[in-house]
């Protein structure tokens, strides 16, 4: 791609804009901007430039615009398929100091937010005043920016749907650097083509989000967790599927494993109770009803029981055991990273009736390819998290077992009716997994949505497609 080279003008052009001390240049930047979290994917950009305002968006979009220069969004760099790595150098536009509150509507029951707001700090805000934004991607120091772009999901999907489905509106910079508005705090939008939703999932490719509006809703009065052994994974997987069909949709549904949380127990120095079995449901409900909820939880607990093979059920209802139960399943990616000398990871998603025999031929392809493989999931909404460990593999033989293990899990997951990712996106790293499940057709039409949005493609190019 016929890119230009930046030069000692265009970097004067950047720091007249923004201020000398936001922008860094070629050299002087740091590794941990060439990489995501994963760090699979490693590139510099030629400029490193923190933003704090819509209008110096706009204005280097029309300078790269006009100049053809490449621009990548980063946020807070929580990532994990290459998405936000500057494959062809040129300007990463950092927008995690756009990181404002605009506005807290409660009439419309919207929040206004800029892309660099954690999702943490949204939880902080709108939770105090007995609202509610139900997206729970594990990552809470991930930006809102970035877990619209992604589509990101989180263990609360099955019960409320992923980002998608809470993002009202947004405003967006095109890549010749003009303003457009997409939906707002309206309920309901047939007003022409759904452009806010190419946004949504488009992992910075299309546009760049410098404003979002969220949607809201009370906050759940009440919520109670059910930890649930059972004396093999095959019961436990079946388990969930079985519950959902047969009563209430819980607010989440977790598949535990003993070997992912000994690495959690050990990595965190902290341990669950009944930590002795082979395999858990985490399973949780919540509503404004405490009567409801304790029937709920009564119907549960026999269910799992009485048919599907439980061997019991402990109540998770105190603070201390919530914070055990809780913490140790969201340090799992972080232990297992710890286990080892690097990981590659894949969210691949499958309807839930599979999930049984798609982990079983995981722990096949484990033996075959001699890769230890661990793995956890959203098992209520069908999305399972896999991980490949290099341990002491050399460099040449890890990169062979990736490729060859990657290749294999994805195919029987295509015979299932699974897809490449769940909620984490393609980005740079999964596209060729992408491309084949796809193929020809579906990919002609996103490249000529790519082309309608960017037709010089400058906005981080090589992702998606």
């Amino acid at each position: 791609m016929n890119y230009k080279k930046m030069t000692n003008e265009d970097f004067s052009f950047l720091k007249a804009l923004v201020g000398n001390e936001n922008v860094t240049v070629l050299n002087d930047i740091e590794k941990d901007f060439a990489h995501d979290e994963l760090g699979t994917v490693v590139s510099f950009p030629e400029a490193h430039v923190i933003v704090k305002e819509k209008n110096q968006v706009q204005m280097i979009m029309k300078y790269a615009y006009e100049y053809n220069i490449p621009v990548t969004v980063r946020g807070s760099g929580t990532g994990l398929v290459g998405a936000c790595v500057p494959l062809f150098g040129g300007i990463l536009l950092d927008t995690s100091k756009m990181n404002r509150i605009i506005e807290l509507d409660k009439t419309n029951l919207t929040l206004r937010v800029e892309p660099g707001v954690l999702l943490l700090d949204i939880y902080e805000c709108v939770e105090k005043e007995g609202l509610f934004y139900a997206p729970d991607p594990g990552e809470k120091t991930a930006t809102i920016g970035g877990n619209i772009s992604t589509n990101a999901g989180g263990m609360r999907a099955i019960k409320y749907g992923v980002t998608r489905e809470w993002v009202r509106g947004l405003e967006v910079i095109t890549p010749d650097g003009e303003l457009i508005k997409l939906g707002g705090k309206v309920v309901k939008n047939s007003t022409g083509y759904g452009l806010k939703d190419l946004i949504i999932g488009s992992e910075g490719t299309l546009g760049i989000i410098v404003e979002a509006t969220l949607k809201l809703i009370p906050k759940p009065k009440k919520t109670i967790s059910l930890l649930v052994p059972f004396k093999n994974r095959e019961d436990a997987i079946a388990a969930a599927p079985r519950l959902i069909m047969d009563h209430v949709i819980p607010t989440a549904v977790e598949f535990l494993e003993k070997q992912s949380l000994q690495y959690s127990e050990e990595f965190l120095g902290k341990k669950i109770p009944h930590n002795n079995f082979e395999a858990y449901l985490l399973i949780s409900y919540d509503g404004n009803n405490e009567i409801a909820i304790q029937e709920d939880i009564e119907i549960a607990s026999s269910l799992c029981v009485n048919k599907y093979n439980a061997i019991d059920v402990f109540l998770v209802d105190t603070e201390e055991r919530r914070s055990s139960v809780w913490n140790v399943r969201g340090g799992f990616l972080e232990a297992i990273k710890a286990s080892t000398s690097e990981i590659d990871e894949c969210d691949v998603v499958l309807p839930r009736s599979n999930i049984g025999a798609f982990l079983e031929y995981v722990r096949e392809l484990s033996q075959e390819i001699g890769v230890r493989i661990p793995y956890f999931g959203h098992v209520g909404d069908g999305n399972l998290h896999i991980y490949f460990c290099k341990d002491n593999l050399s460099d040449a033989m890890w990169k062979e077992k990736v490729s060859k293990g990657f290749n294999l899990m994805y195919e029987k997951a295509f015979t299932y009716g699974g897809l490449v990712s769940g909620e984490h996106g393609i980005g740079y790293a999964k596209r060729e997994y992408m491309q084949k499940l796809l193929g020809g057709k579906q990919m002609e039409i996103m490249k000529g949505i790519k082309k309608s949005f960017d037709p010089k493609n400058i906005l981080n190019p090589g992702k998606v497609i």
